[in-house]
Formats: structure tokens, sequence, C-alpha cells
């Protein structure tokens, strides 16, 4: 079953979701040379704690951080530690909280000083791909149109998508029904309707698509040592079309 939100839900959504994004704001305006992934997270537990939200992460499953931090080829899951950026870095922040019994997903990858034009062109294909997914996401359309159209997005620019991770739906829980992977065919799957609200989340590689997870239990790497690049909005499905939820004031 995938849930249709009221509009008080809705409402209660956008406050969870500009809550997140204004704590990942000050997370991005961070970033540079020199600084820990850790400095990040205690910024984020500090930030979360002031707003009045939770942290989803911590504690999940054992998970010991309130966001996550992967740098490079690292894909998703890195747990911030004393880890310092340098220039060169791309570093991918995945931050999820819930905020008045609702939750709010969003991530983003950024540059540390100056990066090569193979992480450029990644970091450009992956905002284009999140982009594509979420215009599908229109009454009328189908699940997999959202899937089909990442997809689509990073083949364009020769990049391959992360299969082993999924985009999701989202309300009351971190993770609901559906699961929205990052390839498909496109008119199958559930029809969209108003009312649903999901978390869009394309993973790119550079390289294979493949994974490979290390011993902490946690951080997906790259199976080839290639960057990668994750983006992610929380979106409602309105009359009007879709409504990102997670919308940062200024571009990443």
């Amino acid at each position: 079953m995938i849930a249709l939100r009221s509009p008080r839900e809705l409402d209660k959504m956008r406050k969870s979701g500009a809550v997140a994004a204004a704590i990942m704001e000050r997370l991005v305006s961070m970033v540079g040379d020199g600084i820990t992934t850790g400095e990040l997270d205690a910024e984020a537990k500090r930030l979360m704690k002031e707003a009045g939200a939770v942290s989803a992460s911590r504690g999940y499953h054992g998970y010991p951080a309130y966001i996550c931090t992967s740098i490079n080829e690292e894909i998703v899951h890195g747990i911030p530690g004393p880890r310092k950026l340098a220039s060169g870095d791309i570093l991918s922040i995945d931050l999820c909280l819930e905020f008045d019994g609702f939750f709010a997903d969003l991530a983003t990858t950024v540059v540390v000083g100056e990066v090569d034009e193979e992480k450029k062109l990644l970091l450009a294909a992956g905002k284009e791909a999140l982009e594509a997914g979420i215009e599908q996401a229109v009454p009328g359309n189908r699940l997999f149109d959202i899937s089909h159209a990442v997809e689509e997005r990073a083949r364009k620019s020769g990049f391959a998508v992360v299969r082993r991770f999924t985009g999701h739906g989202i309300g009351r829980q971190m993770h609901e029904e559906p699961q929205i992977p990052n390839y498909g065919k496109p008119h199958t799957g559930p029809k969209i309707l108003p009312g649903m609200t999901f978390a869009i989340e394309p993973m790119l590689n550079a390289g294979t698509h493949r994974v490979i997870l290390l011993d902490d239990g946690w951080t997906a790497v790259t199976a080839d040592g290639r960057p990668s690049a994750h983006f992610e909005h929380t979106i409602a499905v309105t009359a009007e079309g879709p409504e990102v939820l997670t919308c940062l004031r200024k571009r990443q």
C-alpha cells in the first residue's frame, strides 16, 4: 500500500522538509579544505537539537552518526569521523530527520576546492537526473517513469546508476512503500496519485554500477574505485505536479 497524505499531513511534511533543508544548507556552507566529517556531524547534531528534530540515521540498525558523509568513491552511508576533506574531493551528505512526527530525507554532493572534469560532469549529471525523476512524479504517470527518467539522464552522460540502493516512500516512517529504483521500464508500476510522498535519490557512478560494502558494515563504495555522486529530495505529488519539500534556497 502506498500512503496518500491528507492536506494536514502534507503541511507537517513541508515543515519537516524546511527544517532538513535549513540544516543541509548550513552543513554545505561548512564544507572546505581541512574540515573533518566528524565536525559536520557534530553541527548536524547541534542543529537538530536546536530545531526540535531527531536524526533518523543515528541508531538505525546501529548506525552511529547523525548524518552520512561519503567521500569520492564512497557511494552512501559513509560514517563521519576524523577524516579531513581536501581540495579535489567530492562529498555526499545524506540527512534524514523526523520533525513533529514526519520524516524528511535529502542528499547533495558538493566539491571541495578544485576538482577534475570527470567529477564536475558527474555532479552535473546527478543533479539533472534528480530533476528528471522529479519531473515524472505527476498524477497519471507510473512509478517507473521516475526510474526510467533517472537512468536515461545518467546514461546520456556516460554514467551508471547504482542498482543496490533505491529511493522510497516517506512520511510517518523514514522508509515506506514503494521502493523507487533508479532504473526501470517506463509506463510500468503503480499509478502515481496526488498525496503520495517520495524520496527520490539518484546515485551515479563514474564507472561500474557495482558496489562493495566495507568492513564497517555501512560504507558502500564503487567496485572500481571511481567517484560517485548522490542527490535526493523529498517530494509530494500534487494535482498541479511535484512539490519539492526539501528545497534548498541556494541551488546546489
